[in-house]
C-alpha cells in the first residue's frame, strides 16, 4: 500500500509542475495515507486477522489482552442484569 502511495504522490509532484493544484493533491493524499491509512493497515495484521467484534487486530498482545477481558467483563454484567435476555440468546445460538 506504501509503494502505491508513494507512486501516486511522486507522479502528482511531477505534474505539478504545470499546475500547482496536483501538489496539493499530493499533499493530501499523503496526509491521509499517514492519517487513516498506515495505522489501520499496520493493526490489521493481515491475512484471517480481526477480532469477534469486527474491530482490527491489536498492535500487541497486551492491548488484545485488555480488550477481551474488557469484553468478557461487560458479556458477565449484561448476564448478571438481564438473565432472561441472556438465556433467550443461549437459546437461540444452540439451535
Amino acid at each position: 500500500m506504501g509503494t502505491i502511495v508513494m507512486s501516486g504522490t511522486v507522479v502528482l509532484v511531477i505534474l505539478g509542475f504545470g499546475n500547482h493544484l496536483y501538489w496539493l493533491a499530493a499533499v493530501a493524499v499523503l496526509f491521509l495515507y499517514l492519517q487513516y491509512g498506515r495505522d489501520s493497515s499496520a493493526s490489521r495484521g493481515g491475512a484471517g486477522g480481526g477480532s469477534s467484534s469486527g474491530g482490527p487486530m491489536p498492535a500487541d498482545y497486551r492491548a488484545y489482552r485488555d480488550r477481551r477481558d474488557m469484553q468478557a467483563k461487560w458479556e458477565r454484567r449484561y448476564r448478571r442484569e438481564r438473565p432472561l435476555e441472556a438465556r433467550r440468546q443461549e437459546r437461540e445460538k444452540s439451535k
